[in-house]
């Protein structure tokens, strides 16, 4: 038996199922179609400002160093299990090189994060006036 022939038919379950979710689920539930369901907010709090607030970029940078640093410490450890028999196996340049390759890129990353202040948080501006008095 062909191998694609089990790939297919798992793709056509994995989307029949859902649909014919859908469908049944359309058929079955109430529909009560109310003002209040077009409401930005379904709870019956009439809004009073506009649901998009800007939030500081900081906060974006903060977390995707965090995730580079975190995807970095998920890598490395792994490798520090095998170290040993790489070493063994293929060599102390072949086994180190690469890892510090890596890890070079990401001090050139956080190195350019530095230089750029993302990673010095933004005080408040009445927090700064009391340092500086």
């Amino acid at each position: 038996m062909n191998p694609w022939i089990a790939i297919g038919m798992l793709a056509l379950v994995g989307i029949l199922i859902p649909v014919s979710m859908m469908m049944v689920s359309s058929l079955l539930r109430p529909t009560v179609p109310e003002q209040g369901k077009r409401a930005t907010y379904e709870s019956g709090e009439v809004p009073t400002k506009n649901a998009r607030v800007q939030f500081n970029i900081q906060y974006y940078m903060v977390a995707l160093l965090f995730l580079v640093f975190d995807i970095e410490t998920v890598l490395i450890f792994p490798w520090t299990v095998i170290y040993q028999d790489a070493v063994q196996s293929a060599g102390l340049t072949r086994a180190l090189l690469p890892m510090l390759v890596f890890i070079g890129v990401l001090v050139v990353g956080l190195a350019w994060a530095w230089r750029k202040g993302v990673v010095q948080w933004v005080r408040a501006p009445r927090y700064q006036a009391k340092t500086h008095e």
